[in-house]
């Protein structure tokens, strides 16, 4: 019976489903041994939201904090969140903070579980979190947009820069999302980064854009498009837009693409301030009046973009209900100051030709829950805190978007995360917070039994395995996968 056997378990010892299974126990393990540590006397926390904002707090409070436990909610089942979905897919450098996250995850494997697939207001109740950990910290981000509030806005053809990016990156709600990209011009609203990015990605070479992580059904749309000039239009001057260098500087260097820079009501102004202006902004300046005096002419493409300026959208006009064109109030700026002058309508009025409208605008972030547990500021889409201490709510803490409002890049969404995770530790310090006296069972007891399919870091893993071996297939970084209940297929999967 020995020799019989033994010859089974050589073989599957040294195949992939021996490692496969190892995986699955030592997983098992890992997960029972951080149940036996939930029941000892010690911190427990969590964090909804399994963005940026959610891994830099938890990575700071690991660090810094030795015996607490942390546990990282996310509604989806892959976490990362706009470094994922929002990260334009030729920005892979951008995306390298992923590795320090999983880095996190992996060091901290007895303290810190990531629960994917878990919505907070849905599969969980706030008031279950509150119960059930002594400190929790709210780092979901902005799930909306701002609105124009403008007739027209709701045409076909209109999409918000938060859905079209969610688009091409791979975002499950936004899918489904088939821009008509068959006509000469878009139109894109807005003069901060995230504009130039979906103008960079309508005009960028599709063979470039092919090496990169954009969804497939992106690419299809992108490599049969007919778009040839983007317009880039914002309410206030050249002095105001919100884009960075380096962004900037991209666009002016895209291969066979003109560039179009209308300074011609601005020069004055920039001339009269240019002397006080910081040196980030001096540094845009001159690369628009450089770009302004020699513009870029192409022979060998008829692509080309626009930077314009002074410009309100008063209505979107429609036929047949989708757009077609956009119409703007021609503005004045007034003020000194040049960070807060204002754009005023004046009575002069033009239309810009398009049936693809996208606003790029600002994130919004929503109450959580109900709104009624956790304080939300309708005027600035924040929760109410103090360095992250949601105000009137003691072990309750606030991170990224949610706190500061949708601003900023990821390198600032650290330093937020980190000031909130330091006064997490301070509260620890001084006494303010203090473990449970009460045994608290596991809420992802409670989770199983509702019939949730949590995802954890391990089961993500799995799904990394698998879109990096699709996108291997056909020469990209991975194919991501848009369908949620097969990243759940694929976790859970003994054969991914």
């Amino acid at each position: 019976m020995i020799n019989i056997i033994c010859p089974i378990i050589t073989l599957v010892m040294s195949g992939k489903i021996f490692q496969h299974i190892l995986k699955k126990y030592n997983h098992a393990n890992q997960h029972r041994c951080y149940s036996l540590k939930r029941n000892a006397k010690k911190l427990k926390s969590c964090i909804v939201g399994g963005g940026p904002a959610g891994f830099y707090t938890a990575q700071r409070l690991l660090r810094r904090n030795s015996e607490i436990l942390v546990d990282i909610f996310d509604k989806l089942p892959v976490p990362f969140g706009l470094v994922r979905f929002g990260v334009a897919p030729d920005h892979p450098e951008v995306k390298n903070v992923i590795n320090t996250f999983t880095q996190t995850a992996n060091r901290y494997s007895d303290r810190c579980r990531f629960l994917g697939n878990v919505e907070v207001g849905k599969d969980v109740s706030i008031s279950q979190l509150l119960e059930s950990y002594d400190i929790v910290v709210f780092s979901h981000g902005a799930e909306s947009d701002r609105k124009l509030n403008i007739p027209g806005e709701n045409s076909d053809g209109v999409y918000s820069a938060r859905e079209f990016v969610g688009w091409y990156n791979g975002l499950p709600e936004f899918s489904h999302l088939a821009p008509d990209l068959s006509k000469e011009s878009a139109i894109i609203l807005g003069h901060g980064n995230v504009a130039l990015d979906i103008a960079r990605l309508l005009l960028m070479p599709v063979d470039e854009l092919a090496k990169t992580d954009i969804c497939q059904h992106a690419l299809d749309v992108v490599a049969a498009s007919k778009v040839q000039h983007v317009h880039i239009v914002g309410r206030r001057g050249p002095l105001q837009t919100a884009f960075t260098i380096k962004e900037f500087r991209e666009m002016t260097k895209l291969p066979n693409v003109e560039s179009h820079i209308c300074l011609e009501d601005s020069k004055t102004s920039i001339m009269e301030e240019y002397e006080r202006l910081a040196r980030p902004r001096r540094r845009i300046t001159d690369l628009m009046l450089k770009m302004a005096d020699n513009p870029t002419v192409s022979k060998s493409s008829n692509k080309s973009w626009s930077l314009e300026f002074l410009l309100t959208p008063l209505e979107v006009l429609t036929e047949n209900g989708h757009a077609s064109a956009v119409r703007f109030a021609k503005n004045k700026l007034e003020g000194k100051e040049i960070d807060s002058q204002k754009a005023v309508v004046t009575d002069e009025v033009v239309d810009l030709q398009s049936n693809l409208v996208i606003r790029s605008i600002g994130y919004q972030t929503l109450p959580i829950g109900d709104g009624n547990v956790i304080p939300f500021d309708d005027k600035t889409y924040t929760i109410p805190n103090h360095y992250g201490r949601v105000l009137n709510h003691k072990g309750v803490y606030c991170s990224g978007w949610a706190k500061r409002g949708p601003v900023g890049v990821i390198a600032g969404t650290m330093t937020d995360a980190f000031e909130t995770a330091d006064s997490v530790i301070e509260d620890i310090e001084s006494g303010v917070i203090k473990p449970s006296t009460s045994c608290i069972k596991d809420i992802t007891e409670s989770l199983l039994h509702e019939g949730i399919s949590v995802v954890d870091f391990n089961e993500w893993e799995n799904i990394n395995e698998e879109e990096m071996r699709r996108g291997d297939k056909v020469g990209k970084p991975r194919e991501k996968i848009i369908n949620v209940h097969e990243m759940i297929r694929i976790a859970k999967s003994l054969d991914s």
